[in-house]
């Protein structure tokens, strides 16, 4: 399972400037191997206009692209109460595809969504127990740090490691844990200035 950072950047007036996506298209030119992306299901946006008009659009587009190229779409973040039933089937779809191939190789950006500044956040809720039962079918994790860097964009990819569960936490517990575990891995391919909370 490859784990990488939602790296963005945008300018002072936020125009995009690098996207997030493009670190998906970076890390399947280098792989050698086909990978399995679990991909946003659409933009969400604040404002009523974009909300009514952009997301619907992407909502069409982005399931038709993940539809071509085999990706399993996932409703956005933050989650929308009306989106359980569509994560509820997006985390199942992954799951039956990790168990039914051989050899799978899924990638994921673990937070879901861009931050201030491509500075790493914390996941979301059940984002550590999605993580945990895909380890649980023995896939071993490899962390990619995504970024700029004098004018040129990396990847650094950290050594595959082993995901280990915490029986005695609680399920709460048990999320936040192994999410911070996946991003403190992430945040080690990061340059310092962008690790945030995972230094």
């Amino acid at each position: 399972m490859l784990t990488i950072n939602h790296y963005a950047r945008q300018t002072s007036d936020n125009a995009a400037v690098f996207r997030a996506w493009w670190l998906a298209l970076g890390v399947s030119a280098v792989v050698p191997a086909e990978i399995h992306w679990i991909v946003t299901e659409a933009w969400t946006y604040p404002d009523p206009l974009r909300a009514h008009l952009v997301t619907p659009a992407t909502r069409w587009l982005f399931r038709r692209v993940a539809q071509v190229y085999g990706f399993t779409s996932m409703p956005p973040m933050p989650p929308d109460p009306h989106d359980v039933m569509a994560r509820t089937l997006a985390v199942r779809r992954v799951l039956a595809y990790a168990s039914a191939t051989s050899s799978p190789l899924i990638g994921l950006a673990p937070e879901g969504g861009d931050a201030p500044g491509g500075v790493l956040q914390a996941p979301p809720s059940g984002t550590g127990r999605f993580m945990a039962h895909l380890a649980r079918l023995g896939l071993k994790i490899v962390p990619v740090g995504g970024f700029e860097a004098d004018g040129a964009f990396c990847l650094r990819f950290g050594p595959a490691y082993s995901l280990e569960t915490l029986p005695t936490l609680s399920t709460a517990e048990r999320d936040r844990a192994t999410s911070a575990v996946v991003m403190c891995h992430i945040a080690a391919q990061m340059p310092a200035h962008l690790r945030g909370e995972f230094a």
